[in-house]
């Protein structure tokens, strides 16, 4: 179940551990010197962030046939 589950959704998989160390790398060295910055003041919630944003545009480049299939 676990292979066919990675491989069904891999670049929606491959685009959440991308966004996930994007958004980590972003804080640590962009980040928000004041604090006030509700996204980049925490490690935490930048990485969640590119880890949500990466995902979706992963999805985004999920197969057709395999969007079909779930809609019906």
């Amino acid at each position: 179940m676990e292979k066919t589950f990675i491989r069904k959704y891999w670049p929606t998989i491959i685009g959440i551990i991308i966004g996930a160390i994007a958004g980590y790398l972003y804080w640590r060295y962009v980040g928000c010197s004041t604090g006030t910055c509700p996204i980049t003041s925490s490690p935490w919630n930048s990485t969640l962030w590119g880890a949500v944003m990466a995902g979706l545009l992963g999805n985004i480049f999920q197969p057709n046939s395999l969007k079909k299939n779930e809609q019906n």
